[in-house]
């Protein structure tokens, strides 16, 4: 008896056999960009597996982090490279995130009746740039330490409820052990809880609707639109490109290792440069930039109010791009809107970099 037929008499599998051999990939000049979405659920699911291991021997503690991360890539076998791995698959895991996004964005996928795909699919990116701050104080490190005290400081900016939302997340007035063991619990229980269900929504929703194609290739007559069997064609090409990927990370961990550093010392003054990380850096320049007072608000405010209306405007794109639809006239000025962003992040970034 095969391992299907065991399974079989004891759980029903018609259902999903059915479904998976129905279902379709549209074949058309972008069908590259479906596997971005995959390629960033591997590097998720990668992030778990080296976080994990990461955790068997990680000791949250202002006496005890910075020691652990030491002995984990020095004395445990393969530690270095369990290390590397996770920061690497972060850092590419935001990436792919964002080109992910974008991809959609332009494709038009968050029209009806996506929006709620779309709405689920930010949501999982704030939360992925929130893996990314919270877990990089954890290493306990000089340059972890101050810019997670510049990054805090600008959250207590916030109005209103910028005192309180600084203090919940140091723990206190200022970055000590105790905003350690915070950041540490939201990072490995917290975030992943939420991730996840988030994450169970957005696959479901994607599973049930479909997958988008542009307006164009939506106008096209149905004898004229080709599609690519799901399983197992498109199945065993994106394994292929996670296979792909697996190695990228490997490469870049053996030969481009991310650097321990000091240990923080809360009484020695900051080191110069300090930098967020990429993903932070256009927001870190902006508010560089601004002055210190624009009529009667201190400029940072100000980039904090403008950064917070951006992010809602564009989380509420699927209600206000309303010729989204193939069957409206096409409008080009969201079009041009993501082109523009995309171009202010990377000028920003460079800048920030380069400066």
């Amino acid at each position: 008896m095969s391992v299907q037929q065991w399974l079989q008499e004891r759980v029903d599998l018609s259902g999903a056999q059915e479904f998976m051999l129905k279902k379709k990939v549209p074949l058309f000049y972008g069908t590259v960009w479906y596997y971005l979405g995959g390629i960033t659920l591997f590097l998720f699911g990668l992030q778990i597996a080296t976080g994990i291991l990461l955790l068997l021997y990680y000791q949250p503690g202002e006496s005890t982090a910075f020691e652990s991360v030491q002995m984990l890539v020095s004395k445990v076998e393969f530690g270095w490279l369990i290390r590397e791995m996770h920061s690497w698959s972060a850092n590419l895991f935001v990436l792919f995130a964002f080109l992910h996004m974008f991809t959609v964005f332009f494709a038009k996928a968050y029209r009806k009746p996506r929006e709620v795909t779309w709405l689920s699919g930010v949501v999982l990116l704030a939360l992925g740039l929130g893996f990314g701050f919270s877990g990089y104080l954890l290493p306990w490190n000089e340059l972890a330490y101050f810019a997670t005290r510049v990054g805090s400081d600008v959250a207590g900016n916030v109005p209103v409820i910028g005192g309180f939302l600084l203090r919940v997340m140091r723990a206190g007035d200022d970055v000590t052990g105790a905003t350690l063991t915070r950041f540490h619990g939201i990072h490995v229980a917290l975030l992943p809880a939420i991730f996840t269900v988030v994450l169970a929504i957005h696959l479901a929703l994607v599973q049930t609707q479909g997958m988008s194609v542009p307006p164009a290739v939506e106008k096209l007559p149905p004898e004229r639109r080709r599609y690519l069997p799901f399983f197992p064609n498109f199945v065993m090409r994106d394994a292929m490109v996670w296979l792909l990927i697996l190695n990228v990370v490997a490469l870049l961990a053996v030969f481009f290792p991310w650097e321990i550093g000091h240990k923080a010392d809360p009484m020695a003054p900051a080191p110069p440069g300090i930098k967020p990380e990429w993903y932070f850096m256009f927001m870190f320049q902006t508010l560089k930039l601004l002055p210190a007072h624009l009529l009667f608000l201190e400029g940072e405010l100000v980039g904090i109010i403008g950064f917070t209306f951006g992010g809602l405007i564009w989380f509420l794109v699927p209600f206000l791009d309303r010729k989204a639809d193939p069957r409206s006239k096409v409008s080009r000025f969201f079009t041009w809107f993501g082109i523009g962003l995309i171009a202010y992040m990377a000028v920003m970034t460079i800048w920030g970099y380069l400066v």
